[in-house]
Order: structure tokens, then sequence, then C-alpha cells
């Protein structure tokens, strides 16, 4: 079975697997205040052009998500996400579990925009009865969304500015960061991101890392205390070299750029695949996830050979699935697949 339903099917990069082997036996501090944890904050800070920027490592994207939520947050404030944000579909309740409200806006692509934002903002305070409500706290997106779609800069700063004038912190879920930076119509940078997000994290789970998320926070007011939140949260990892070692390979020579091109390398292949075998895509995705419509006949037929993931219903006999590439992918495995696909769009 060649595996195509996410990016985290893999291990490691070899390179990150020698290093911790390199390593294994050093003695060093806990709690990621050891050498490597600041060799990859230096470089993640260089990356961002951001040397003032807090950077915290911690082991996954729903704990990231929760611990960086729960440490902004008032007790009676939600956060703003997408209805099909990750937060608010795919993390069992994790944030309301925290004791904070999701409050959803509609997309269609998984983008919010912002002018919902100010709406929602505006609608809140301008209810006499809003003190009976959860106030919005803060606003959480992800680049790329659930559905492969990646922020334009002038989508990004048009957030932010609102952000800052109803007082509402940015955070950016980036576990596939990478990836839509890496997105050929993309034009956001790390440093982008630093200037107009108050808090986003770069993902490592599903970036090459066996494991790990790195954090960074930009807005002064919001790096007070963190690591009391990380601690509290079960987040602080006694071996914390473990994350700075992963992170010092991945940023210190383009090794993280290096990795999320190849995926996105793929996953246009499989795109262009799809396309010119005549099936249409749910979404314009140019990351490494890509959403073909197909007869479900079609789907049964595939999964006989390859994993992937289903994703809706389009009508009584066809379905969008999810074909997901990753660092990892082998050029070999996307040519047996788009073969198959012509193949099987013949028979059509």
């Amino acid at each position: 079975m060649i595996r195509f339903e996410n990016d985290y099917t893999e291990g490691t990069h070899k390179r990150i697997l020698q290093r911790l082997i390199e390593t294994n036996e050093e003695q060093t501090p806990g709690y990621g205040m050891d050498e490597h944890c600041e060799n990859a904050r230096a470089y993640i800070q260089k990356a961002c052009d951001a040397e003032n920027a807090d950077v915290h490592f911690l082991v996954g994207g729903t704990q990231t998500n929760t611990t960086i939520i729960a440490s902004i947050l008032r007790p009676h404030q939600g956060a703003v996400s997408a209805v099909s944000g990750h937060i608010a579909v795919h993390e069992t309740g994790a944030i309301e579990a925290t004791g904070h409200k999701v409050l959803t806006l509609p997309s269609e692509d998984g983008k919010i925009q912002a002018v919902q934002v100010k709406e929602l903002y505006d609608a809140h305070w301008n209810d006499v009865t809003h003190e009976h409500m959860v106030q919005p706290g803060l606003v959480y997106i992800s680049n790329p969304t659930e559905n492969g779609t990646t922020y334009s800069k002038a989508e990004l700063e048009a957030l932010s500015q609102v952000c800052r004038e109803c007082e509402l912190p940015l955070v950016l879920d980036g576990a596939r960061l990478g990836y839509g930076l890496a997105a050929k119509d993309s034009d956001l940078t790390l440093t982008d991101i630093a200037k107009l997000c108050d808090v986003f994290y770069i993902g490592g789970t599903k970036m090459g890392a066996l494991f790990g998320e790195a954090v960074v926070i930009t807005n002064e007011t919001l790096k007070k205390d963190f690591r009391y939140f990380i601690k509290q949260r079960g987040g602080l990892l006694a071996k914390g070299r473990l994350l700075g070692i992963q992170f010092e390979t991945l940023f210190e020579d383009g090794l993280y750029n290096e990795i999320s091109e190849h995926a996105v390398e793929m996953a246009m292949i499989i795109r262009e695949a799809f396309v010119k075998s005549g099936f249409s895509l749910r979404y314009d995705s140019t990351s490494n996830q890509q959403f073909p419509i197909l007869p479900d006949h079609v789907i049964s037929e595939l999964s006989k050979k390859y994993s992937f993931s289903f994703w809706e219903k389009v009508d009584a006999t066809n379905s969008a699935v999810r074909f997901c590439t990753s660092w990892a992918t082998k050029k070999e495995h996307v040519e047996m697949l788009i073969n198959d696909v012509k193949h099987i769009a013949l028979k059509i």
C-alpha cells in the first residue's frame, strides 16, 4: 500500500536521525535550556528576521494550539476560527476543554477574511446584552488551511490590521507552514508572518521532524510567563534537546525549505494528472494537499493500491478525497499514481 493520506506517515529526515544518534550520549541541561535549543532559536529568529522574538519548542500541534490559546484568553473569551479550522473540527474539543469556546465563521475555502472578523467583533460589542455571550478574544488561522489553501500577503495584512484595531491577537497555526510558503502562488515569507501575527508556530511533525513545533511569539505582552503555561499544560519536555536538535538541523542550512519545496512539487504533479484526466478539484490548493473529485467507483479502484483520505460527498456518485504529499514522498510512487489515474480515466 502506497500512502498519501497525510504528511506524517514517515519517521524523520535521515539528517535529523543521524544528528540524534550523534548527540545521543551528550549531557545537557533539560527543559529546552540546552545549547541545541539555543542554536535552533537563533536560526529561527534569523529566518523570521525577528531577533527579539521568543521561541519555544513543544511536542505536537494540538498541545501547541491549546497552550497558546489558554495563555492568551481570559475565562470569558473565545477563539475566532473558520468553521473548518483545525481547532474547530479536528482537535476533539481540546480548546473547549481548556474552558474556551471556538467562535466559528463561515468559509468556503478554509480562510477567513478581515471583514468577517470586524463584523463579528462589532456584532458582539453592539449587542446590549454582550456580557451574556462569549467575548471574541483572539483570531486563529492556519496557513495552509485544512483545505490546502493559502493566505496572500494582502489578506494577512488586512487581517492583521483589523485584529490590531480590535485588540485581538492574531494566532497562526503553522503545522504545515513550510508547504504553504513553498506554494507556487504564495507571496508570503516568514518575515511577513512574524511582522503580521502576534504568535505563530513553525511545524516540525508534518515537516520532516520526528515530532515537535516551534512557537514564535512576537507580541511583547504575550511573552510573559509562557513557559509556565507550557509546564502547566504538560508540554515542557524534560529531554528538551530532542526538539532543539531537530529544529537546529531543519534550519541551519535550508533543509526546511528544501523538503517543503519537494512536497509541493510532488503535489503539483498529482494535481496536474487529475486535471488532465478530466477530474475537477474541490479546492484550488497549491500546497501539498490536493482534493480531486472522483466517481465513487474510481475511489474504490484506487483504494486497492493507494491510501488517501475521504473528504466529503459531492453528490450521489462522486466524492472529494485528499491526496497529501510530504517531505519524504517518493517520485516513483507519484509516477505510479499518475499512470494509474490516466489508465482509470480512459475506462470512464
